[in-house]
């Protein structure tokens, strides 16, 4: 350990790594890594397994329910990620409070993600409901047929309808499992996860086909399989938190007096509010692109959620690496422990590219395949496999940007953070997808390639900002 391990932010920064130590760690680092790591790649892993399972039954119904169920999940995807975003702010805390064993400030940091998970799923319950349609017609080709358009629209609208029940546990479940995985302990949100996968799947099965008596509700089967699975992960993981004897031990009187220091509300919310507008514009501008690309067609649109299902599953080790960099580091910093921070930052970002290698090829050997195994036109499993080709390609790419986000996030740089993500997908991806889209010839996968590797800019910034050490904080050091 150097004199300066500890504390010294000056001297943290201007500390010269070998190029061993920010590529290898010990077996120490590892063997912590893991404990973080492995049960949440199982957790993602299984989850986007039987999410393309979903996906696969719901197209063997017909070429139709495919685009309707996306246009819907790309608008909840944009709830999830706003949930994220939200309680990330006081999830930075949480982690430092943790690192510095102060367990009444973890539970400080709980209380407020539960009220804001609570003002943000009712909220978007009224938005979705009442704008429901007028969202979901935004994303059909006008060239579509009146027919197809107006079953299109039924399906989506049935489908989500019963989808947002589901908001509701899933917003509380994540309150409780992020706390659970800021803590460093993943093993009890992995078991209620791969529970309510299991339910989700069987249920799945017999409602969507109808099979053992049930009825056959196609895509509202599906919505009321999801919303069944995520009253069970919810019960799972309350139980877990408040029963005797639980390791969580910051559970425990969460709600004796539920208060927030006064002093502590601004230093959380100065921090959600870049993180939760951050990813509400981001995950707005994935389903711009989304969009942009849904002018050349319902097929596109079948193929890039095709694509993006099966690709989610191969990048999830990535992603995973780079959520648990920012618990790893954050509890580095809140510790008090700068240069390790910094070394575990660099080590944390070499695993993650060296993952894509192995991740990357297993994608690209799996394109050729996975897409013939869904119900739809030729041309869309073309266009599947080409899309899935390019985003094994780009994986690494993706990886460094992913890895530099959480490190930048771990020191409570919210703002920069906001500037990095999502003002970099308004600025560039998304201009550069609509334009593309509708004022050129480009087929759509040359499109696809070029919005995807404008990337390499995004991973430059973050080499940059990583290397600068101005997310070196410990945010939670009583001065």
């Amino acid at each position: 350990m150097t004199t300066f391990e500890t504390g010294n932010r000056e001297e943290a920064i201007r500390y010269k790594f070998t190029l061993k130590e920010c590529f290898f760690g010990d077996a120490a680092f590892y063997r912590r890594v893991a404990m973080v790591v492995v049960p949440m790649i199982i957790q993602n892993t299984l989850s986007n397994i039987v999410g393309l399972l979903d996906n696969v039954m719901v197209g063997r119904l017909g070429p139709l329910q495919i685009p309707s169920v996306a246009v819907v999940n790309q608008l909840l995807f944009v709830f999830y990620l706003c949930i994220w975003g939200s309680l990330a702010g006081a999830g930075i805390f949480s982690t430092q409070f943790f690192g510095k064993g102060d367990m009444d400030g973890v539970r400080y940091a709980i209380r407020f993600k539960l009220l804001t998970a609570i003002t943000i799923f009712t909220v978007a319950i009224a938005i979705l409901y009442f704008n429901g349609p007028a969202l979901i017609l935004d994303y059909i080709a006008k060239d579509t047929t009146d027919a197809a358009r107006a079953e299109t629209l039924g399906y989506a609208l049935s489908y989500l309808h019963i989808m947002l029940i589901g908001l509701v546990p899933f917003s509380l479940t994540q309150v409780y499992a992020s706390a659970m995985r800021e803590s460093g302990k993943t093993t009890l949100p992995m078991v209620a996860s791969m529970v309510a996968m299991v339910v989700n799947f069987l249920c799945n099965i017999v409602l969507i086909f109808g099979y053992l008596g049930f009825p056959r509700l196609e895509v509202r089967g599906a919505a009321v399989a999801t919303v069944i699975s995520r009253f069970v992960e919810f019960a799972i993981v309350v139980i877990g938190a408040h029963r005797r004897g639980t390791s969580y031990t910051f559970f425990k009187g969460l709600y004796n007096g539920f208060k927030i220091p006064i002093s502590l509300i601004w230093p959380i919310l100065s921090r959600t509010l870049p993180l939760f507008l951050n990813e509400f514009l981001w995950s707005f501008a994935q389903a711009r692109l989304l969009q942009a690309y849904s002018v050349r067609g319902l097929a596109v649109v079948s193929a890039m959620t095709i694509s993006s299902t099966i690709s989610q599953i191969f990048n999830e080790v990535f992603l995973s690496i780079g959520n648990s960099t920012g618990i790893i580091v954050g509890q580095e910093l809140g510790a008090d422990r700068l240069v390790s921070a910094r070394r575990s930052a660099w080590r944390m970002a070499a695993l993650s590219f060296m993952s894509t290698i192995v991740m990357g090829s297993l994608l690209a050997l799996a394109a050729p395949f996975i897409p013939q195994v869904y119900n739809t036109t030729p041309e869309t499993k073309a266009l599947a496999t080409r899309f899935i080709l390019v985003l094994a390609c780009c994986m690494p790419i993706h990886s460094y940007a992913n890895v530099s986000y959480f490190t930048l996030r771990s020191g409570g740089k919210t703002l920069i953070t906001f500037i990095f993500d999502s003002c970099f997908a308004w600025l560039v991806s998304v201009p550069a997808s609509f334009i593309l889209s509708r004022y050129t010839n480009l087929p759509a996968i040359y499109i696809f390639i070029i919005v995807n590797s404008l990337e390499i800019i995004k991973c430059i910034i973050g080499f940059c900002l990583v290397k600068s050490g101005i997310w070196v904080r410990n945010i939670v050091k009583e001065d």
